[in-house]
């Protein structure tokens, strides 16, 4: 079964007691591990166009590509629910099929029952939201303020402590009106005598009685953040959302960092000879590393749980790769195993899918080890964010001349490049990715074995 296929049933009988069996809903599919939400990009068929079992019906963007979508059933695609461009959660409802045209006039008044009962309850909770607000708001605002004073420490945002300094007031003194008794700059600025700021703020929330509640979370936003005029924010694209979770995502695990200075000459005189064969750069660095895990297995383990960790038995290969509007890792499963003209061959694939957005998940979210390079950029050296599930992930740099000496204290000038390494410490330990940056360096500076 394809991975992006919809999944298409009856709802039950429980949620929905008119429906029909010859009537179905369109539900928006999991199309990977981390997709919560889909975009529809663009719908195939129309409304009233027959649909065949198998045949794509729409295109969805998950966090990481675009998708193709097949029915599982014939019918009639009687109603869109969800218009290009917009978003829905994983499960909800896309599209309405019905078996025949008699149901069509059923399945459409099902989507409008559907998207107005979708609709209907969020009004309620607008206007019901803010009477409780109005009756406890007020009441912290202006009652918690000398309540959390903290003896002994002052809590202050970093802004209100900058103010405080160029207004040379005594912070210490102050009874903050933030969070748990923070101070935050309108409590200097009221403390420096500086009447305006503290009068904006105030007015916003007392004018409208209705929107108290919303207009004291937008003042808090200029006490951190200072807006500059005519900016423009941006929301993130379902791809960037997605990295952002990740990266966040990867803040909860411990890591650490081990740099390594390689010698290259031998890895440029040979990428010379391979690369009218069609080999990459990329292809030989993957292959390089595949071949120093296969020696140092635990450096390709997976930590998921922070109890356990996984001896992973395939080596994947992740290489981070810039596209459109976001990042992505197409993996190359069994690196290892692979000859390297058959390895580069396949890479070449995965870059064309990755740009057109056409990988499966398979594809981009099976990797057990990434790597990062910034090399054709001129960058020397940097620092790798490890991506959740992985052990390490290598960083790597620029190949460029450099002036060694050898242990007869002769000088000479050789390329070198500066691999940094960041790996989850809970597994891997500063011994283990010594050693694999060992046997890697050796690789590198002898990479004939490559090629067999």
């Amino acid at each position: 079964m394809r991975p992006s296929a919809f999944f298409l049933k009856p709802r039950s009988g429980s949620r929905i007691p008119v429906v029909r069996a010859k009537i179905r809903e369109i539900f928006m599919p999991a199309l990977s591990s981390t997709m919560t939400e889909g975009k529809i990009v663009s719908w195939i068929k129309s409304e009233g166009d027959v649909l065949s079992k198998g045949e794509s019906v729409v295109v969805v963007e998950s966090d990481k590509a675009d998708m193709d979508v097949e029915t599982f059933y014939d019918g009639i695609l009687a109603a869109i629910v969800i218009n290009e461009g917009e978003t829905a959660p994983v499960g909800a409802a896309i599209g309405i099929l019905a078996e025949t045209e008699d149901e069509i006039a059923e399945a459409k008044a099902k989507a409008t029952s559907q998207f107005s009962s979708a609709t209907a309850p969020s009004a309620p909770k607008v206007e019901e939201s803010p009477p409780a607000p109005k009756v406890d708001a007020p009441s912290p605002a202006v009652a918690a303020a000398p309540a959390p004073s903290t003896p002994g420490k002052v809590v202050a945002t970093p802004y209100a402590k900058k103010l405080a300094k160029q207004h040379k007031v005594d912070i210490g003194k102050l009874v903050g009106t933030g969070p748990f008794g923070r101070i935050t700059p309108e409590d200097v600025e009221k403390a420096a005598g500086i009447k305006p700021a503290s009068k904006s703020i105030v007015a916003a929330p007392a004018a409208p009685v209705a929107s108290s509640a919303p207009a004291a979370v937008p003042s808090k936003a200029p006490s951190s953040f200072t807006e500059t005029p005519g900016s423009t924010v941006v929301p993130f694209t379902t791809m960037q959302a997605a990295v952002s979770k990740n990266m966040v995502e990867s803040l909860s695990v411990p890591t650490f960092r081990v740099g390594y200075p390689i010698a290259t000459d031998a890895l440029d005189a040979l990428y010379e000879k391979v690369k009218p064969k069609g080999v990459t750069m990329t292809a030989l660095l993957a292959k390089a590393a595949a071949v120093a895990l296969a020696q140092h297995p635990v450096v390709n383990a997976t930590c998921k749980d922070g109890k356990s960790f996984t001896y992973n038995s395939s080596i994947n290969i992740a290489v981070a790769v810039a596209i459109n509007g976001g990042l992505i890792t197409p993996v190359l499963q069994d690196a290892d195993k692979l000859d390297l003209y058959l390895l580069s061959q396949k890479w070449k694939e995965l870059v064309e899918k990755a740009r057109a957005k056409q990988l499966q998940p398979n594809e981009y979210n099976s990797g057990t080890f990434t790597l990062s390079n910034l090399g054709m950029f001129g960058v020397d050296r940097f620092d790798a964010i490890l991506p959740p599930g992985q052990g390490a992930i290598m960083a790597v740099g620029a190949s460029k001349p450099a002036v060694l000496a050898d242990k007869d204290g002769f000088f000479s000038v050789k390329n070198r490049m500066l691999v940094n390494v960041t790996a989850d410490h809970r597994i891997i330990y500063g011994a283990d990715l010594a050693a694999f940056l060992q046997t890697f360096s050796k690789i590198i500076e002898n990479p004939e074995s490559l090629t067999m």
